[in-house]
């Protein structure tokens, strides 16, 4: 890259700077739908405490918890208490810790009755007017998908949605069961809410490595160096989880791993590393570049899925010495369900940064290890030399969790041997400090940041992608493949990459 070119990209750098100085923060009232859930408990209370212990909430919030369960403002309170000592990565502080929760206030409510929404705009403008603030609105929807529609429809035929400052809506995935239900839904909400004020929140765009891909290259030269298209031969994304459904059977025997994973998490982590690695895309607003990515996936033929996508099922087996029941053995599980645990696929993108290099994904649960990497192949045209004896690919390794880290591999001889032997070497970045991905995101979104959401048009090109996998599912077209709990996987998805000479790092 020449003197000019780098000076150009600074600039825009410093033209997104500028941006994100507009974005203030403004007194508001937080309404949070679903209060009473595991979401609220364990991720949403606890991160916007962390903003409050850094000071990046606003100087005045009323915020609301609505839920059907019989709380007062106290019981709301002491339930907000035990989450913090339970789930916050900040120690809670006594001193301060009762102007936290005086923020809060609880409201009993049925999501279908318009009845409770007058009550809900009633305790809202009460608040407002006691604490003097504007009415600016953020709707957060942590509620089941099949409430989302009936809540904004409701919101602003009461009114509730309606008032005299900003509004903004934070919805929860899943966004629709197919394309047509995605659709539909975009389409009704959009009634209600303009397209900027809805956040879809996918919590992997939280998490801090994937957003420090935004400027990883640009802040480390030397990588956009390494990081063209004639030094890369192929790029892995895995996301695998040990864990099973736990107490999801209802909703994972009816989403499995292709909706529950690859359409939201997997697809947005293609798009950004498609998007921010190579050195010869432009750094501009990751909307737009995302969207020319997803584009860009040449589209799968349903008749032909087999040949790009392999679809599992863990069977019983041991996760770290302990037995594992299989799938069909979980409880809520039907005794011959056909359902995915586990998805891999071979991605094509019709870019002229990527045209040419594969992308591979694979997600699944109950297998060896927890762990979701970025992992980019380079070429060694000289690798079946002699002198070369021993010598592996080199790689790039970006971990997003548990740990975060960025690895290189590197092939040195051994003395003894006389060959060579491929050796780590680590820059980890982890910090017990590092704010978690719902704290990042929620910041953004009280802020009016909407770049680490994602847009309808990214959604909606996400399932036009998927859709024909779904219809191969749905028409038996894709062989159903088993594997043992405590695995890497059914052993197609090796040979997937095996075909084209490639192998699962």
């Amino acid at each position: 890259m020449s003197i000019e070119s780098l000076t150009e990209e600074f600039n825009r750098i410093d033209e997104l700077d500028e941006s994100q100085r507009e974005w203030v923060m403004q007194d508001m009232t937080f309404v949070l739908f679903g209060a009473t859930g595991d979401l609220a408990q364990r991720k949403l209370f606890p991160a916007l405490y962390n903003l409050y212990l850094d000071n990046k909430l606003p100087d005045t919030i009323s915020i609301v918890g609505l839920g059907r369960r019989n709380y007062t403002d106290g019981v709301f309170q002491e339930k907000i208490e035990k989450s913090l000592h339970t789930y916050s990565r900040k120690a809670v502080q006594s001193a301060t810790l009762q102007e936290f929760l005086e923020k809060f206030r609880y409201c009993i409510f049925d999501a279908t009755e318009t009845e409770a929404y007058q009550q809900l705009d009633e305790l809202i403008e009460k608040r407002e007017n006691e604490l003097g603030i504007p009415q600016n609105r953020l709707f957060y929807l942590s509620v089941a998908p099949g409430l989302i529609d009936g809540i904004a429809s409701n919101l602003h035929a009461t009114g509730v949605s309606k008032s005299s400052g900003w509004n903004r809506l934070i919805v929860e995935k899943p966004f629709g069961r197919d394309l047509e239900t995605a659709r539909t839904l975009n389409h009704n909400l959009g009634k209600v809410f303009k397209e900027e004020e809805i956040y879809r929140i996918d919590h992997y765009l939280g998490k801090p490595m994937v957003q420090n891909l935004k400027t990883l290259v640009m802040a480390n030269p030397v990588l956009g160096s390494l990081l063209n298209h004639h030094q890369i031969s192929n790029v892995q994304i895995t996301a695998s989880e040990t864990v099973g459904i736990e107490d999801r059977a209802g909703y994972y025997d009816k989403a499995g791993a292709i909706r529950d994973m690859v359409q939201n998490h997997l697809l947005q982590l293609v798009m950004m590393t498609a998007v921010h690695l190579p050195d010869n895309l432009m750094v501009n607003t990751s909307r737009v570049n995302k969207t020319e990515i997803i584009e860009s996936l040449q589209p799968i033929v349903k008749e032909q899925a087999h040949q790009n996508i392999i679809r599992g099922q863990y069977e019983s087996g041991e996760i770290q010495d302990s037995p594992a029941a299989g799938y069909r053995e979980e409880e809520g599980v039907a005794d011959l369900s056909k359902n995915d645990t586990y998805v891999a696929a071979r991605i094509a993108i019709d870019h002229p940064s990527w045209r040419g290099i594969p992308f591979y994904i694979r997600t699944g649960k109950r297998m060896n290890e927890k762990s979701t990497q970025i992992v980019i192949e380079f070429e060694n045209r000289a690798m079946d030399s002699e002198m070369l004896k021993g010598a592996a690919p080199n790689l790039v390794m970006v971990e997003i969790s548990p740990n975060e880290s960025i690895s290189l591999r590197v092939n040195l001889k051994d003395a003894a041997s006389n060959q060579f032997k491929p050796v780590w070497t680590n820059l980890s970045t982890n910090s017990e400090d590092q704010p978690e991905a719902y704290e990042l995101l929620l910041y953004d979104a009280l802020r009016g940041n909407s770049t680490f959401f994602a847009n309808w048009r990214e959604v909606e090109l996400s399932w036009e992608w998927i859709q024909p996998v779904l219809e191969a599912f749905q028409e038996d077209l894709l062989p159903l493949h088993f594997y043992p709990a405590g695995s890497k996987g059914p052993r197609a998805a090796n040979e997937l990459l095996m075909a084209d000479g490639y192998k699962w790092w």
